[in-house]
């Protein structure tokens, strides 16, 4: 059966490869993230000791970032801001994609699930680095047989993360979808609207916010003797 939300890229040996809407958004989002850091990295040799304008943007959203980071996780865990503000970036741009027409690659699992996992990886790396050889020790505490359940609430964090954004996210899309299929045309330009900036603005700052500080929470609490 044809699925109409795959495109025939090229052809590779013989083999179609196709793109989808998740991949789609993926590369509008990272090509409008990279443009944009182009835009700063040129701007940033122009920046003056009292900022203005664009240049007083670019530092509120660093310092915004960094001050969460230090809220978060505590001092000394600077070099994460970094980091977490890409992931922040990235989530908020593609929560805000549905506002041009595109499917939010945050609505689709392919998508959440690697954001997720990646935050997963940081979160023991850091418990390792920071607890030694005491990391192995909080699996079998208070008792050896809690291990299983340790563990497996461990495993729940990338989990609860990656479908928390993901069914917020796809909620919005199957919402507006329906709303554009049931309202009549001539009022396409007011109800969606509203809706747009419920679903696109308010709860895409909001699911972009609320992975981003859990992800700094369960690194703070893996790595709180850090």
């Amino acid at each position: 059966m044809e699925n109409k939300n795959l495109w025939l890229l090229f052809e590779i040996a013989g083999v179609d490869v196709y793109v989808n809407e998740t991949m789609l958004s993926t590369w509008v989002v990272s090509a409008a993230l990279v443009i944009f850091a182009l835009v700063v990295r040129a701007k940033v040799k122009s920046f003056k000791d009292v900022p203005s304008g664009f240049q007083n943007l670019i530092e509120l959203a660093v310092e915004s970032m960094d001050g969460l980071v230090r809220t978060t996780v505590g001092e000394g865990m600077d070099f994460l801001s970094g980091y977490y503000f890409c992931i922040f970036a990235f989530i908020l741009v593609s929560n805000y994609s549905g506002l041009l027409g595109l499917r939010p690659p945050t609505s689709d699992l392919a998508t959440t699930i690697p954001l997720a996992l990646s935050t997963f990886v940081l979160i023991h790396g850091m418990g390792i680095s920071a607890q030694k050889g005491k990391y192995f020790k909080q699996y079998i505490s208070p008792n050896p047989i809690f291990l299983p359940i340790n563990l497996i609430g461990e495993v729940s964090k990338p989990v609860s993360l990656a479908f928390r954004l993901f069914g917020n996210m796809l909620g919005g899309v199957i919402i507006m979808e329906f709303v554009y299929t049931l309202l009549p045309v001539f009022l396409r330009f007011l109800i969606p609207d509203i809706l747009h900036a419920y679903f696109d603005l308010f709860a895409g700052t909001l699911q972009a916010f609320v992975f981003t500080v859990l992800s700094l929470t369960f690194i703070q609490i893996m790595a709180a003797p850090y």
